[in-house]
């Protein structure tokens, strides 16, 4: 037990040493230029002058004065970030590391960009049910909490259920928030939650993948089991048609994924295995902020 919590700890630690690095990266004007202006809060109540937006005027308070008044907001620096995470066993595989493993790189470096901007962070883990959810909290030991437990997660050898987790998200999440949602979304089909917690959140779907996801090497003879139902089966990829119809299965999983999040306005990145995501992540933040312009 002693030589496993060492390990664990070893992890983190190596984790937290190449994620603030990779945050520090990050956070030179992309991370913080992407989400600038997603949510205002009010400042005060003042008399009304020429110029002024009309639609801010408080009516309660011009009634009681006699004269008109308008609300003044100020822009939010400080942001709630949300992490919800896929720990169904598929994300176990990978060729150079797990997609859960990049999964957990991404996470960490976000979570750490989040610290750097002193945004509030949450995590909630799920396969085919929420299995943790921690509250949005500031500050490191918060964040060095929320890593150890992803790291210390064991792959669940169940389905995943994407509209469960969002489904919980939309009930207990009452302010609005930035979510980052990783999964390889093997996933049925997603529901009107998700397009709910768009309309109240910034959601953004971070798709892990692996290069054997869009094609199957010729290996021969081999047992593949699907690690969410258990099921083993033995296939030959020595043979092309094979091989050409497991690329379409999963090709054609992935682009039903994608069609999904886009026929419901949902930001997404694809991350794959051979990708330098931090690189992805500078470019898609860059791509968000000019939007905002």
């Amino acid at each position: 037990m002693a030589n496993t919590v060492t390990e664990l700890l070893k992890k983190v630690r190596r984790l937290e040493i190449v994620s603030n690095r990779f945050a520090n990266d990050l956070f030179a004007g992309q991370y913080k230029s992407a989400f600038r202006g997603r949510g205002m809060e009010f400042s005060e109540v003042r008399e009304y002058q020429p110029g002024d937006d009309i639609r801010q005027i408080d009516w309660n308070v011009t009634a009681r004065a006699g004269r008109p008044y308008v609300k003044r907001f100020v822009e939010e620096r400080e942001q709630t970030v949300m992490f919800m995470v896929d720990v169904s066993a598929s994300g176990m595989f990978g060729v150079k590391q797990s997609k859960m493993e990049t999964a957990i790189e991404i996470a960490a470096t976000l979570m750490f960009s989040a610290l750097k901007n002193n945004d509030r962070v949450g995590l909630l883990t799920f396969c085919d049910q929420v299995l943790d959810y921690f509250p949005p909290r500031k500050g490191k030991a918060n964040v060095l909490h929320l890593i150890r437990e992803l790291v210390g997660y064991e792959p669940v050898v169940q389905p995943t259920n994407m509209n469960t987790a969002i489904e919980y998200v939309n009930r207990v999440l009452k302010k609005r928030a930035v979510i980052f949602l990783l999964s390889d979304f093997l996933t049925p089909e997603l529901n009107d939650a998700i397009a709910q917690c768009r309309r109240k959140h910034d959601l953004i779907a971070l798709n892990m993948t692996d290069s054997y996801d869009t094609e199957f090497p010729n290996v021969g003879f081999v047992s593949l089991m699907d690690p969410e139902s258990g099921e083993i089966i033995e296939v030959d990829t020595s043979s092309r048609r094979t091989r050409k119809q497991l690329a379409f299965l999963l090709q054609n999983n992935q682009q039903n994924v994608e069609n999904q999040l886009k026929r419901k306005k949902i930001d997404q990145l694809k991350i794959t295995d051979d990708q330098d995501f931090v690189n992805e992540l500078r470019h898609f933040f860059r791509k968000r902020a000019k939007n905002f312009r």
